[in-house]
């Protein structure tokens, strides 16, 4: 704060914020543009909107990039956001890397920082991830008070009133209550909003501002790898449940409850179809593959007992397909994760196996973002957020 007093409603420090908002939503949404071209779309006057960027480029939200011809005889100014005003940090905690990103305030990342995880305990984790975070931001040149959102991807499910992460069993100490309030103390020791999101929601939020899919209203988003989750979109929109434990599939019943779920912990479908079973699977068969991406490797070289491995891990995961197409109808369901990314292999079985079981299969692609899904993600739902508290505390003063 600078001793400023945020405008009251209805006086004119109000309206002229107000239009202020206006003119840095067109250019947020539409892209640059001249004055009578904001005027045109807003329906304020030119003279308002000419006043409006004035303030906003005192305050350093907008620049002027250059001129172009308005009409015959006269250059227009050409205005867009500025998006140095502020800066947004991304984090991906991996049960193998933790990956971090630094973006300016229309996404552009600026600089990354991936460290491997070998923690063995949730204090050893958070150190990562604060160390991790200090070295992306110290590498774009900026300091943690130029951070005003920070977003941060976990499995399972963030509890943020207690400060704790409920199942997240491949992440050693990660579920020690009280512990994700540690971290967000720490990431937001500058001033930085932090915010906490399962690392499948931000998956499918990812791939539906930049990936494989934008444009598609109803979305599920399964992220297959060393565990198993799913993010969902209706109407474009991330929905959580009412706990936030909403896409957790991993709990889903498989049959029998398998040897080694105690507790549900990992639930039954992670232990029969993600990574561990893979290998397992692998090596039941006679292979001595020690990784996932290994026994798919071996089935694309044409081993029979790989090509027989991967086809049991798509009818399985065609089984999970079918439980989410009956409850939510996607238009899309997306494959991400280690295992999920080896569409080529996986999505036709799948879809063969689903066409004897439901009346409607829907499309399968995979994910086009890769590891930077996540990143993408948490990128994008700190965007607005950013903005809004940039205005805030640029224009209004709080």
């Amino acid at each position: 704060m600078d001793g400023r007093t945020a405008p009251q409603a209805g006086t004119p420090a109000s309206m002229r914020a107000l239009n202020q908002r206006l003119v840095l939503d067109r250019l947020r949404e539409h892209g640059e543009a001249t004055r009578p071209e904001i005027a045109g779309h807003t329906g304020l006057s030119k003279p308002t909107v000419g006043q409006a960027l004035l303030d906003l480029e005192q305050h350093g939200l907008v620049q002027a990039v250059g001129r172009r011809l308005d009409r015959p005889g006269r250059a227009a100014v050409v205005y867009r956001t500025a998006p140095d005003a502020g800066h947004i940090v991304g984090v991906d905690v991996g049960r193998r890397v933790v990956h971090v990103a630094v973006a300016n305030l229309d996404g552009v990342v600026v600089s990354r920082v991936e460290q491997p995880n070998r923690s063995r305990s949730g204090a050893m984790l958070v150190r990562i991830v604060d160390e991790s975070v200090a070295r992306a931001v110290a590498e774009a040149g900026l300091t943690g008070d130029d951070i005003v959102v920070t977003v941060v991807g976990t499995p399972g499910i963030p509890d943020t009133e207690t400060g704790t992460v409920h199942r997240s069993p491949n992440l050693p100490g990660w579920e020690r209550r009280g512990l994700l309030g540690e971290l967000m103390e720490l990431l937001g020791a500058n001033g930085s909003t932090v915010l906490v999101e399962n690392d499948a929601n931000l998956c499918a939020v990812g791939e539906h501002a930049r990936g494989a899919a934008q444009g598609v209203d109803v979305v599920a988003c399964l992220t297959v790898g060393t565990g198993i989750g799913m993010g969902i979109l209706v109407g474009g929109n991330l929905f959580r449940g009412a706990r936030g434990a909403a896409g957790e599939i991993a709990d889903l019943p498989y049959g029998r409850v398998p040897a080694g779920v105690t507790s549900h912990r990992p639930g039954p479908v992670e232990v029969v179809a993600a990574g561990d079973a893979v290998v397992s699977a692998a090596r039941s068969a006679g292979l001595s593959l020690t990784t996932a991406k290994a026994v798919f490797e071996a089935a694309r070289a044409g081993d029979e007992r790989a090509v027989r491995v991967v086809a049991d891990e798509a009818s399985k995961l065609a089984r999970v397909v079918s439980v989410i197409t009956a409850v939510l109808d996607p238009g899309l369901i997306v494959l991400a994760g280690g295992i999920g990314r080896n569409v080529d292999l996986l999505a036709d079985p799948m879809r063969r196996e689903l066409a004897e079981t439901i009346p409607l299969v829907p499309d399968i692609v995979g994910g086009e973002l890769g590891d930077d899904a996540v990143l993408v993600g948490a990128i994008a739902t700190a965007m607005d957020t950013a903005w809004d508290l940039v205005f805030e505390r640029r224009v209004l003063g709080r």
